[in-house]
């Protein structure tokens, strides 16, 4: 059963987002102190997702907080949260999603070869074995919304029980921040 690739809009689309990016009023103080700090960290004029998912100031900071126990406080090592980032947000064409990730992977050691590989398939981009088994287990999952037993097999000889409930948790935050970016039209961060 295959998902239906979506795509964020790219910079000159004429999309439009449907629920405009709130400033200091819609967003409240925290919601606004959150979205100028991530602005400064990406050198962006706004964080989109940020200005947007904040004006539900009362989910905005159990969001943030589960998203940041994900990444980059997360049980697998950074670079591996990266891939899987990068993987899912190719699957899910999330141009949104893989352009914040380009970023944050370099910043956590990732070369430019490693994040051009998440754009194939994990079994003929040259992964290690560890490597090559989550990010087929990424792969089933964001296709199917499941795991199959061989492949579970597979990746459970390289991951902890942890870090497998935690490769799973991250997967489906990713897959839902794609439908979010999309289903909300946020836009590509501009920046300043």
């Amino acid at each position: 059963m295959s998902q239906p690739h979506h795509t964020d809009s790219a910079p000159g689309d004429q999309v439009r987002p449907r629920i405009r990016p709130g400033g200091f009023r819609e967003l409240g103080p925290v919601g606004w102190a959150v979205n100028r700090v991530g602005a400064r960290v990406t050198g962006s004029r706004d964080v989109h997702l940020f200005a947007t998912l904040g004006r539900a100031r009362r989910l905005f900071p159990a969001w943030l907080a589960y998203s940041g126990m994900m990444m980059p406080f997360g049980i697998l090592d950074r670079r591996t949260t990266e891939l899987v980032i990068l993987r899912v947000a190719h699957l899910r064409g999330s141009a949104y999603e893989r352009a914040h990730h380009e970023r944050i992977g370099a910043r956590v050691g990732l070369d430019d070869d490693e994040i051009a590989r998440t754009l194939h398939d994990p079994a003929s981009a040259g992964w290690p074995d560890r490597l090559e088994a989550v990010l087929a287990a990424v792969d089933e999952l964001v296709r199917t919304k499941d795991i199959a037993d061989d492949t579970w097999a597979e990746v459970a000889a390289h991951l902890t029980e942890a870090e497998l409930v935690g490769l799973v948790q991250l997967v489906a935050q990713y897959d839902g921040l794609a439908t979010t970016l999309h289903a909300l039209r946020i836009q590509p961060d501009r920046p300043r």
